[in-house]
């Protein structure tokens, strides 16, 4: 108890650099707590796939279509338990900078396979029966201020014209991690306008999504879908969800390994500031280690009073800027709108954020210990007076 006072003298001893050396240190692992969660956010949507989940698209690239046929040809293949397709919609809300992801889809089959999407009952049978119904996730909804009966007018890009959706439903998702900025309608409404406007454009999708009945079986039907439609006209790629999603994230993959050096950068520089502060703390007080040493206080006692005032800096600013995390990112998250649809610090930024501050209080307390260790007494006292 006594050793444990002794310690928290000695860290309120100079308030003012031991303050900011802590507000320092809240700074950074807040900084770094936030950009490992940009980075986490990058990947959410290859976290958030299934196993059971397959994508099947146009070999060439995505933009080009399949043709519908195919649908059948899939459902027949062996392990699969079912089949939905959807269509890439890219329409433009008002401005350009309103994005959020809009997706043509067969709606039975789709939400079947996306349980994760949970919408009410009611509103999906009102959906259903409405050609132009569209279901819209929670946080989308909130960014925009959508309702249920509102009418959203979109232009199109992809496929030309003006179109107006009438919101049905609005769906939540079972977990934290699931995505709530999409926008879905039906693929048979474009559908039907694309065999009136351009009839070559009609009955192609974009993508199908395959459940599978189990994931083991997953790869063994990859491989049939893409050999059944081998040397056709629209030869495809069949993958599981979370490589399709991580193929997006490999387009920026530039940005994220620059977003984690940068956090790391972070942790590296509040090192160097408590590693400073360390070192001139142990200065001023070269007399006192030798006067510690001299009454027969052992170098296991004074590694632990260095060690303990430096951890306990780590810790006090540590804590608070984990603490101050979640606000601090959940104000960023709503800012971000649906650039991030999901947003939320993991438990394992909180784990990296632990391990960064006791890192830095380790390390800040390493120099100064080695240097009262190998400190000879009769030096050490000659700075006494």
């Amino acid at each position: 108890m006594h050793f444990l006072k002794l310690i928290l003298r000695n860290v309120l001893r100079h308030k003012l650099r031991s303050g900011l050396t802590v507000v320092g240190l809240v700074v950074a692992v807040m900084a770094f707590g936030l950009l490992q969660t940009v980075v986490g956010a990058w990947y959410a949507g290859a976290d958030a796939a299934a196993p059971t989940r397959l994508i099947t698209r146009n070999s060439i690239s995505l933009v080009f279509p399949l043709p519908l046929t195919y649908h059948d040809k899939i459902r027949q293949i062996a392990g699969v338990a079912s089949v939905s397709y959807a269509n890439w919609f890219g329409g433009v809300y008002i401005t350009e900078k309103n994005f959020f992801p809009q997706f043509a889809i067969e709606p039975r089959s789709y939400f079947a396979l996306y349980p994760e999407f949970i919408v009410p009952p009611d509103e999906l049978r009102e959906f259903l029966r409405d050609r132009r119904g569209a279901i819209v996730g929670r946080k989308l909804a909130q960014t925009y201020g959508f309702k249920v009966g509102d009418s959203v007018p979109i232009r199109g890009t992809i496929f030309p014209g003006n179109w107006e959706f009438v919101v049905r439903g609005i769906y939540d998702g079972a977990e934290s991690k699931t995505d709530t900025s999409q926008f879905f309608f039906h693929w048979d409404y474009v559908n039907e306008t694309m065999k009136r406007l351009i009839a070559r454009r009609a009955n192609q999708v974009g993508i199908y999504i395959i459940g599978v009945k189990s994931a083991d079986q997953a790869a063994r039907v990859a491989q049939e879908v893409d050999a059944t439609f081998r040397n056709s006209l629209a030869e495809t790629l069949t993958e599981t969800e979370k490589a399709f999603q991580l193929g997006f994230v490999a387009m920026t993959e530039a940005i994220v390994v620059a977003i984690r050096i940068v956090s790391f950068l972070v942790i590296f520089i509040i090192m160097a500031v408590m590693a400073n502060t360390m070192v001139m703390t142990a200065r001023e007080r070269i007399a006192e280690y030798a006067t510690l040493k001299a009454l027969g206080f052992g170098p296991g006692w004074l590694a632990g009073l260095i060690f303990g005032e430096s951890i306990s800096l780590a810790l006090i600013g540590g804590m608070a800027g984990i603490a101050l995390t979640f606000p601090v990112a959940e104000q960023f998250g709503q800012a971000m709108g649906t650039l991030f649809p999901v947003f939320h610090v993991s438990l394992d930024t909180v784990a990296l954020q632990a391990a960064a501050i006791l890192t830095v209080g380790t390390v800040a307390a390493a120099t100064p210990t080695a240097r009262a260790l190998r400190m000879r007494i009769a030096d050490g006292l000659r700075n006494i007076g």
